[in-house]
């Protein structure tokens, strides 16, 4: 008998759907050893599951290599498959099982309005959508609720440190330029003095960092213009060409009209991070949906920092 043939006959017998996590297990950690601590596993079980695959399937999966392992032709050609296959699984698994106890219940959630209402209410819907029996309760405020003391369960934070004693996910920098709608570039930048004569800024009244940057700015002189405390009305403001603001990176992407304004620098001081409650770590809805939206962020990564 061929090998063909061989490869053939096996393909039409009944999948082992144990062996399946094992292989994309090895093919994302690069190494038996990597793939049997992600699987909570030992290295013989996770080796004797893919070695099972490979002769169920008659060809060879991954390659060795001094440092781990290579998928093989064989294997990158399965790769899309096995993924598919997972995330059917996956969806059926949580359809039936992921409503149990602890996927379900209230998650209390706390942002920024600017990142809530621009970036987190889509990620939520379709969390939601996965899991029908985890609610929200969400807050949103500029002010920083507390964790430790059980105003919020958890919060996504754009900060220069964390000061409670919480668990937290640090995602990426915080990337803030200086930004100006197109249109106001176009007219007023060209016939603006060297240290920014002529310009106008969007300011937030008295507040003595806001007022550091500008001062440190490429336009120092440029008027402040107006005093508005709310940063989504910033946002409003220049994108109708009132002047310039400091704005997230990420809303480049959000509104075509906006262009960080040429000759400006960017602050990367600020960290955006997933936290919440220490004694929350082991609670399932709450561990489900700090993966799901770090992965989601993570996603987007280009869209926060520019790279």
């Amino acid at each position: 008998m061929t090998r063909t043939t061989q490869y053939g006959s096996k393909s039409n017998q009944m999948m082992d759907w144990k062996s399946l996590p094992a292989f994309l297990a090895v093919a994302r950690q690069g190494s038996l050893r990597a793939a049997a601590e992600q699987l909570g596993a030992t290295h013989a079980t996770v080796r004797r599951q893919v070695e099972g695959l490979e002769a169920q399937l008659g060809t060879q999966l991954f390659r060795r290599r001094p440092d781990g392992l290579d998928l093989t032709a064989a294997g990158r050609q399965l790769l899309p498959d096995a993924l598919e296959a997972e995330a059917a699984l996956l969806k059926g698994f949580n359809r039936v099982q992921g409503l149990d106890r602890e996927a379900a219940g209230r998650i209390r959630l706390s942002a920024d309005p600017m990142t809530g209402h621009y970036l987190l209410a889509p990620i939520v819907a379709e969390f939601c959508a996965l899991y029908p029996e985890i609610e929200f309760e969400m807050r949103l405020s500029y002010d920083l609720d507390s964790i430790t003391q059980s105003e919020t369960d958890m919060s996504i934070r754009h900060v220069l440190k964390l000061d409670e004693n919480v668990v937290g996910r640090k995602l990426f920098p915080m990337v803030l330029g200086v930004y100006a709608a197109r249109s106001y570039i176009d007219v007023h930048l060209p016939n603006a003095g060297a240290q920014g004569q002529g310009l106008t800024w969007i300011g937030y009244g008295p507040v003595p960092e806001l007022e550091r940057m500008v001062a440190q700015s490429a336009f120092p002189r440029a008027r402040i213009r107006h005093a508005v405390p709310d940063p989504e009305m910033h946002l409003h403001l220049v994108r109708a060409g009132a002047g310039m603001s400091f704005l997230s990176h990420w809303v480049e992407g959000q509104f075509p009209e906006l262009q960080r304004v040429p000759g400006t620098a960017t602050d990367t001081r600020r960290s955006t991070w997933i936290v919440y409650h220490e004694d929350l770590r082991r609670v399932r809805r709450v561990r489900l949906f700090v993966d799901f939206l770090a992965a989601r962020f993570l996603e987007r990564r280009s869209a926060f920092i520019g790279a």
